[in-house]
């Protein structure tokens, strides 16, 4: 590859980034360095590896991989998608104050309010599409803004830029969520925030089958401290599943264009259904964000919700009704999920300020057929008001 990598596509950088042919044996594809430990010359002398926990080669090829797709300077691989969240969070000091999105997943919300909020850590749900609120809501200890954009699941959008303007203003850190959108979409180093964080397990490994999380910015500080808590807490990636997100990054780019295609089609399809009430899709012209979303991301995403008409039990039968979309949780993969995020993702909201509407049901348009998923849909709603 070249040295000078900016000047390189995305889909290239995906494929290549991170991943020279392996100079021992000259394989192209980035050899699984199944070990634990590294042999040693003499005392502190290795050739940049020394411990499993602290580096592996297959993972530095996943972390330089992603860290080019973010336009960041530095990337850390983590065990999930969770524990990325936790050592970015782990950056504040007790008695520090972060405020987040009003919708956000369940398990932010859970580590926030349950482990976080026990150490010293005080939060605050705001509004983040309204700048005015976000800085009613400011505090003195204010130090981070939590954003998920597209949010979790009702796809609010935030501005970004904006966002990264107002809490530079005020020395607090904006960190991004970018599991939604992934680097393909929106690049959030690039619109102004400092830290960007991924679950690898959706969109980016693409395939069910593994889990994992990333931590970008191209703060050096941020990165050290960031690097200190990936090695002392441990909650790293095996090399087998850096491998997999690997293998899942390299078709990233043509899997979004069709997420992005089929997506839309399904929200145009839900909004004429008679027994839809709202659809959430930010490529639709009447979402809040459109115009947002349209400015700084390069297409609208896979993700979809919508409620439907009659309540929750109109939406679990639904729910239970598809045959090609399957009940489960988690999305971002090339198969069609749907799930509650009431009773499932997000069940630790379900007693909070937070709680989801339960008659809203999440979809992660996958890649199959898009006249299937859209019959597949119509199929399930017309099962739950058929009786």
């Amino acid at each position: 590859m070249p040295d000078d990598e900016s000047q390189l596509g995305f889909e290239t950088l995906a494929i290549h980034a991170g991943q020279p042919p392996d100079q021992a044996t000259g394989a192209v594809v980035t050899p699984i360095a199944q070990t634990s430990t590294f042999a040693q010359s003499s005392v502190g002398e290795h050739q940049g590896y020394d411990y499993g926990r602290t580096a592996n080669p297959t993972r530095t090829a996943l972390e330089t991989c992603l860290a080019a797709l973010e336009v960041a300077m530095y990337g850390r691989a983590f065990s999930s998608g969770m524990s990325a969240v936790d050592a970015v969070l782990r950056l504040l000091d007790p008695g520090a104050h972060l405020l987040m999105g009003n919708d956000v997943y369940g398990g932010t919300y859970r580590l926030l309010s349950q482990v976080h909020a026990r150490a010293g850590l005080r939060f605050d749900p705001v509004s983040l599409e309204d700048l005015a609120e976000v800085a009613a809501a400011w505090q003195s200890s204010t130090r981070m803004v939590w954003v998920e954009s597209p949010s979790n699941p009702t796809l609010r959008i935030a501005d970004i830029t904006a966002l990264a303007e107002l809490a530079h203003a005020r020395d607090a850190l904006l960190v991004v969520d970018n599991t939604f959108a992934t680097p393909y979409l929106q690049q959030p180093l690039l619109l102004g925030a400092d830290i960007v964080v991924h679950s690898t397990t959706k969109y980016l490994g693409g395939h069910s089958d593994v889990i994992g999380g990333f931590v970008a910015t191209s703060d050096e500080e941020l990165s050290r401290r960031i690097a200190f808590l990936q090695n002392t807490v441990g909650a790293v990636p095996s090399p087998f599943d850096c491998f997999l997100v690997l293998r899942g990054i390299k078709t990233l780019a043509v899997r979004m264009e069709r997420h992005c295609a089929n997506a839309a089609r399904v929200a145009e399809v839900l909004c004429e259904h008679p027994n839809v009430g709202r659809v959430y899709y930010p490529g639709l012209p009447e979402h809040g964000g459109h115009d947002v979303a349209r400015a700084q991301m390069r297409g609208f995403g896979g993700m979809v919700s919508f409620t439907v008409r009659g309540g929750e039990a109109r939406a679990l039968t639904v729910a239970s009704s598809t045959s090609i979309f399957t009940l489960a949780e988690s999305l971002g993969a090339v198969e069609s999920l749907i799930e509650h995020p009431h009773r499932m993702t997000h069940a630790s909201l379900s007693d909070s300020m937070l709680a989801v509407d339960p008659s809203l049901l999440r979809l992660s348009v996958g890649l199959e057929d898009i006249d299937d998923l859209i019959a597949d849909l119509r199929g399930a709603l017309d099962i739950a008001f058929s009786g």
